[in-house]
């Protein structure tokens, strides 16, 4: 499951178990509970550090779950349902009312690779650890608003070709390299450490949150639309 941690203006939300974090349904309501949390007790300078244990950040959907269904049309209804209760999760970063940071362990896959780039920051492994869309290997649909995600997300076309079409395996450096992530660390440990020097110094900005949620989804407003926001919410001026 996950576990949502406060340490002065952080909060940590991690991902626990030496496992894939295979984002089932449990898992995904126990973000979204988490996510809740943090929302009902930020204050002005609070900012969010998503991680996990193990060598996974997430390794996606949960498939097996999906494929142990008595037959194809069940194993489609499952999927479905994953997708369909994954978009609030979406929904709930992007209206968050603070910085967001998503600190990868190691690999994020397909709807863990969205779960990070839902984040306003990204920050990742040099020596190990893969970014991987595998919806074009594995021959699943991709979801809409996973489209139109990775679309006003990652701003080169090239790039998004690589990801999205070639499936491409990006470690760090080049993930860096292409505009996604914005640095790449040689341990977990120092991609923690840097999550937290850069948390910390968003958190001394003292930001209004509601300022700085409105703004984020003004900048995006063809996904909040499409995950069901309101994107004529109007930040409130900093007095």
């Amino acid at each position: 499951m996950c576990t949502l941690e406060k340490r002065g203006d952080i909060f940590f939300l991690t991902l626990t178990g030496d496992n894939e974090h295979r984002l089932s349904i449990s898992l995904i309501e126990s973000i979204l509970s988490a996510l809740a949390q943090a929302k009902s007790q930020a204050t002005r300078g609070s900012v969010l550090i998503t991680t996990a244990h193990g060598k996974f950040f997430s390794n996606g959907f949960d498939l097996d779950w999906a494929l142990s269904a008595a037959s194809k049309s069940e194993s489609v209804e499952r999927l479905g349902k994953m997708v369909t209760s994954f978009k609030p999760v979406v929904a709930a970063l992007l209206s968050l009312p603070m910085p967001t940071i998503a600190a990868l362990p190691g690999h994020a896959a397909a709807a863990g690779f969205m779960l990070a780039l839902c984040h306003d920051y990204i920050i990742m492994r040099s020596d190990r650890g893969v970014l991987y869309m595998s919806e074009v290997d594995l021959g699943l649909p991709l979801p809409d608003y996973f489209s139109v995600a990775y679309r006003v997300k990652i701003g080169s076309i090239s790039a998004r070709r690589d990801v999205l079409l070639r499936g491409a395996k990006l470690k760090g450096a080049e993930a860096v390299r292409m505009g996604i992530v914005d640095s790449a660390h040689d341990s977990a440990e120092s991609v923690v450490e840097a999550a937290v020097r850069l948390g910390e110094q968003l958190a001394n900005k003292k930001w209004s949150g509601e300022s700085y949620a409105g703004m984020r989804m003004s900048m995006y407003p063809e996904l909040c639309g499409i995950v069901g926001l309101d994107v004529t919410v109007k930040p409130t001026p900093k007095l």
